[in-house]
């Protein structure tokens, strides 16, 4: 009986390739494009819940800051400019459970796809029924939701010692504090949305790997930011800022996806799976 793994000595492009392979496919771009549909309709809720709470329940202007402080982060340029100046606290109605029944019924499709992409890369061939998966999507809404509050309160806090020294104090607290947390709830996404059993050791490293690269695609965005905003006026006009949302969601979603697809296929040439 063989007790321990052999090393994998191939080069980390043979490695790579399958992934790279499956984000060909035009099964990817699907579960990609359906899982982006869905951040989309479910954004400005998300948004909405989570400024209207801040300030009703919470009543804790700087956590609405740290709200901007991450539209701009991850939206360069006009788009967040855009976002921000159209999400003011005092534009935003009182909380209401309407708007919380809205943001969990929208935000329960992002989970659909996710889920039916993740039990097709660990090759599982029976997806959850409907009440099952709204179950299951439903507490890791409350789970990453809890984990957002989680970021945005350190945020704050944080910002009401340094907010006087300088802008890009708060931001780099802002990263310390997002980026850990977004590595957090990509973990209990792969490790509780596949119709499987799935051993935490497998998806923690990928969940951190995966985080970084979701970092990094915000300086790409930085990057691309003034000629893509060119290109979408030019053929999206006044829906240039949905368009943009969704490109983003699109590209994170394949990035989240081919995670759990390097995750399922290397583990099961794990001689212990």
């Amino acid at each position: 009986m063989q007790l321990f793994a052999t090393p994998d000595v191939r080069p980390w492009w043979t490695r790579v390739r399958p992934t790279l392979h499956y984000l060909m496919e035009t099964e990817a771009h699907v579960y990609a494009l359906a899982v982006a549909a869905s951040v989309l309709l479910a954004f400005f809720p998300f948004l909405l819940v989570m400024i209207s709470f801040c300030r009703d329940i919470l009543h804790w202007p700087g956590a609405v800051q740290a709200i901007y402080l991450a539209l701009g982060d991850f939206f360069a340029g006009e788009p967040g400019v855009f976002l921000t100046r159209n999400l003011q606290s005092y534009m935003i109605p009182k909380l209401h459970f309407a708007s919380m029944f809205l943001l969990l019924l929208t935000a329960n499709g992002i989970f659909e796809p996710l889920e039916v992409a993740l039990n097709r890369a660990w090759g599982v061939t029976r997806n959850r029924s409907y009440l099952k998966n709204q179950l299951v999507s439903l507490g890791l809404i409350f789970l990453c939701g809890a984990l957002s509050l989680v970021s945005l309160m350190l945020t704050a806090k944080s910002s009401q010692w340094i907010g006087a020294v300088s802008p890009w104090a708060q931001a780099i607290v802002f990263k310390l504090a997002a980026i850990p947390v977004s590595m957090l709830a990509l973990f209990l996404v792969y490790w509780l949305l596949p119709n499987r059993p799935v051993e935490a050791r497998r998806v923690a490293p990928v969940a951190a790997g995966v985080g970084l690269l979701l970092e990094a695609l915000k300086y790409v965005n930085k990057l691309i930011a003034p000629a893509l905003a060119q290109k979408l006026l030019a053929e999206y006009q006044v829906f240039r800022f949905s368009a943009t949302i969704l490109l983003l969601a699109f590209v994170s979603a394949l990035i989240v996806l081919a995670g759990a697809h390097w995750t399922a296929s290397h583990g099961r040439k794990d001689p212990l799976s």
